[in-house]
């Protein structure tokens, strides 16, 4: 189901707790909206949607990967660059990112997957997780 995006800076800043298996229809609920917000969102946080679990999806070349419980475990060669947000009003805003990542999550059969990530998908996951942290860009 889509959902309306959330604009509240204080729900926002709270941190999000672990996803379980309870929690698959948000998932699916991030995935219709993010699909229905393509235009202007290439990544989305369960909090975005008025839920406080630790679950993000992104556009991964084209295809939405989900992950549940995500943790960056290692980053490499950090830069600074700018950022905007779905749910935050105003232009960009500056950030410290790290060209490469590697993650730690769990996929829809709460399986747990490790993975290298750089360039986009890794700026957009590090955002993402910052939302899980109750970090506002």
């Amino acid at each position: 189901m889509i959902k309306d995006i959330v604009h509240d800076p204080v729900f926002l800043a709270a941190k999000s707790e672990p996803a379980t298996a309870d929690d698959l229809q948000t998932a699916v609920d991030l995935v219709d909206t993010i699909t229905a917000n393509r235009e202007a969102c290439i990544g989305m946080a369960a909090n975005m949607i008025g839920v406080l679990k630790r679950i993000i999806v992104f556009d991964d070349g084209g295809k939405y990967t989900v992950m549940f419980n995500p943790e960056i475990i290692r980053g490499e060669k950090p830069y600074k660059t700018e950022e905007g947000c779905l749910s935050l009003l105003g232009g960009p805003r500056p950030v410290e990112r790290y060209k490469t990542i590697k993650v730690r999550w769990q996929n829809e059969k709460f399986e747990p997957r490790v993975k290298n990530f750089s360039g986009l998908a890794a700026q957009i996951i590090q955002h993402e997780i910052d939302h899980c942290n109750g970090v506002l860009i």
